[in-house]
């Protein structure tokens, strides 16, 4: 579709990445390994807590969830991505561009709702080590679980919809390596008043809300750990909260430089590369950070190790 004309599109074209042509092939693989790495690292955490009896505990129970949210949300764009380098072939449909929209919103909701359930898990296990197993009950976790993908689905579902009214566009090129919400409002020629309106109480509600909850519990929990000042109290606390911190640290990190940091147009590549952290490598580190730094899920892959070489 040629710039200035204002008609509905069937299709759009992907950018891509900011590299250079004959860089693609050494970045295709580089991306491939991630890829592969965050499906196979999240699969053996879901095997792990799935056999292993000792980790049916609450805060297994949403690690598990994140585990499977991890690879939904890299699987949204990351194959799509690494198709079109492969093919040199950019372009996408629009209702595959749509829907990409859809389930990148919905997971990387999500995501949010799941570590604000483990903060609070944390902050229960800490402060209230003696009723754990009391307020973290079975129907509670799973509540909290229905309670994220409802809230994700409506989200993503208000943000698709109001997309999907925008019928004409100024040009059918996206400078990004996937279908990004903001890009497709700023190529739109209708009237994007009410989405643009609507993206400050949804994301308060996804993002900002959640992200106050995780503050308030670690907050709760240094508070506790302040009154009782111990090297022991202090260590269990780490081990404790530690996976949990990095990878809070790391997901808030990536959102806060992506859509807290202003950018003009000259530095869209940062909006990119930071795009991938998000997507890709973050969700890639997750099985590394709670295998190497958490006892039970160590013991756990020794445990399925032992047995695999034992039968054979």
């Amino acid at each position: 579709m040629r710039k200035g004309n204002q008609s509905s599109v069937s299709e759009f074209i992907l950018m891509g990445l900011p590299i250079q042509p004959e860089q693609q092939g050494i970045f295709f693989t580089l991306f491939l390994i991630m890829y592969l790495t965050t499906v196979l690292g999240n699969l053996l955490i879901i095997l792990l807590i799935r056999v292993d009896s000792r980790l049916h505990t609450p805060m297994y129970f949403f690690l598990r969830h994140l585990a499977f949210t991890d690879i939904s949300f890299s699987s949204v764009t990351a194959p799509k991505m690494l198709m079109n380098m492969l093919t040199q072939s950019h372009s996408i449909s629009y209702t595959g561009c749509v829907s990409q929209v859809y389930f990148f919103l919905f997971f990387g909701g999500i995501d949010s709702f799941l570590l604000t359930s483990m903060a609070y898990d944390r902050y229960v296990a800490i402060c209230h080590p003696l009723h754990y197993t009391t307020i973290l009950s079975q129907n509670l976790c799973v509540l909290l679980v229905i309670v994220s993908w409802v809230l994700s689905t409506a989200s993503a579902l208000v943000h698709t919809l109001l997309l999907a009214h925008l019928s004409h566009f100024r040009d059918n090129t996206i400078p990004h390596f996937f279908c990004d919400l903001s890009a497709l409002l700023k190529l739109s020629s209708s009237d994007t008043t009410i989405n643009e309106l609507v993206i400050f109480p949804v994301g308060t509600v996804v993002i900002t809300v959640p992200f106050i909850c995780i503050l308030v519990s670690y907050g709760r929990i240094g508070a506790t750990i302040l009154k009782t000042p111990s090297i022991k109290g202090i260590c269990k606390a780490l081990s404790t909260c530690g996976s949990h911190l990095s990878v809070v640290s790391l997901y808030y990190g990536a959102i806060m430089g992506l859509y807290f940091v202003p950018s003009s147009n000259d530095t869209n590549d940062k909006d990119v590369i930071v795009t991938v952290m998000y997507t890709l490598f973050i969700p890639m580190l997750n099985p590394f950070i709670y295998s190497l730094r958490n006892r039970d899920m160590k013991g756990a892959l020794r445990n399925i190790l032992s047995r695999s070489f034992s039968v054979l």
